[in-house]
């Protein structure tokens, strides 16, 4: 995986950026470094089980080994409003060239969380590095190599593709050449275009030429999925994988799991102001139980009961599905489809499968309520 500073080729990553199409109307996911953030209008337990094992509520989650130099390092970070606590002592480490999932329910604690890794909040205790810089000090060689994605935030209508990446391209020390990064993206033919009549697909690219104008470091995207259609979507996780491809860092937040089981290296999820868990999507699941998960359309309530003794596992009811647990499910399945034959029942929507990252969120957050916002924590979740 290539470091920050390895060179950039471009040739072996155009392919994949330039896929990046089909943004949902109504919806911006804008990549602004900090610089050209500041210049526009701001738009903007009981069950705390570590998946390898237990956390006990108010420690510190261990730290895995980075998979090469931090990009970010927290150690005990805290942030009070009040008499409200909105993160309680936060460890993580960010690998230099990862993608790295920050997920939580709203109210967690994501929000306070991000804008002081930004340098947009201060906080109440604890150390921080981002780049090698404490962002509570932060410089303008540091804000250069840092990019972001907003959920909701506009490019001017009026310029056009090329006028609209040379004013970002000002508010960096080192930009890459604007024609350059034209071409990257895939907007050659647009380049005299203005931004309010490109197509959905069309600006999503320019979103991306934005972001890589000032060939940033470290990228933060905030929920930059929100509001896409499937196929938009898809197209731009080519676009987040393609980000990586070219070494940068990524500190992805997202509501979807599938989302972030996908793109992410590594996740941390949140609860109340401390992690409760951090790992590799795939470790997280495997540790979840370490059970296979059999689900199917309930039989009738009479079936069921004779279903539950046949079986010898708890079958769990909800909506019209019914869930069994097994750490052997090859001898769940031989005594449920004996079962099914004996009692003529079509199993109908018969899945087997093994815990993945939506079951690990889950299990471990529960229908936490939120307040994050209500403690101060700004709009974002």
């Amino acid at each position: 995986m290539p470091g920050a500073g390895a060179a950039l080729d471009v040739g072996t990553t155009e392919a994949r950026l330039v896929e990046v199409v089909g943004a949902a109307d109504g919806a911006a996911c804008e990549l602004l470094p900090h610089p050209a953030a500041e210049a526009h209008a701001s738009a903007r337990t009981t069950r705390h089980r570590r998946i390898t094992g237990t956390v006990d509520a108010g420690a510190p989650v261990p730290l895995p080994s980075p998979m090469s130099s931090a990009a970010i390092e927290v150690r005990d970070l805290r942030m009070t409003y009040g008499a409200v606590e909105a993160v309680r002592g936060i460890d993580l480490d960010v690998a230099t060239g990862e993608v790295f999932g920050f997920l939580g329910p709203n109210g967690a604690g994501k929000t306070t969380t991000i804008e002081i890794l930004e340098g947009y909040r201060p906080r109440t205790a604890g150390e921080v590095s981002v780049l090698g810089v404490d962002p509570a000090h932060p410089t303008r060689e540091w804000r250069d190599r840092l990019g972001f994605v907003l959920q909701s935030c506009e490019l001017d209508p009026l310029l056009t593709v090329r006028e609209t990446l040379s004013l970002f391209a000002g508010f960096y020390t080192r930009p890459r050449p604007v024609d350059e990064v034209i071409q990257l993206v895939g907007l050659h033919d647009k380049r005299d275009a203005r931004i309010g009549r490109l197509s959905g697909g069309q600006r999503r690219r320019a979103d991306v030429g934005v972001a890589l104008v000032g060939d940033p470091e470290l990228v933060f995207l905030d929920e930059p999925t929100t509001g896409f259609d499937p196929a938009a979507r898809r197209e731009a996780w080519s676009m987040i994988e393609g980000l990586k491809a070219l070494g940068k860092t990524v500190f992805l937040t997202t509501h979807y799991m599938d989302e972030a089981q996908h793109l992410a290296d590594r996740v941390a999820i949140l609860r109340a102001g401390r992690i409760v868990a951090l790992g590799r999507p795939d470790e997280l699941g495997e540790g979840l139980r370490a059970e296979t998960i059999v689900t199917f359309r309930s039989p009738a309530a009479a079936e069921l009961a004779s279903l539950r003794t046949t079986v010898d596992a708890a079958a769990e009811n909800v909506g019209d599905l019914t869930t069994i647990r097994a750490a052997d499910p090859q001898a769940l399945l031989r005594r449920l489809l004996a079962w099914a034959d004996e009692h003529r029942v079509t199993l109908e929507h018969l899945e087997v499968r093994r815990p993945d990252l939506e079951d690990v969120f889950l299990e471990l957050v529960g229908d936490d309520a939120p307040g994050d916002g209500a403690a101060g924590g700004g709009s974002r979740a």
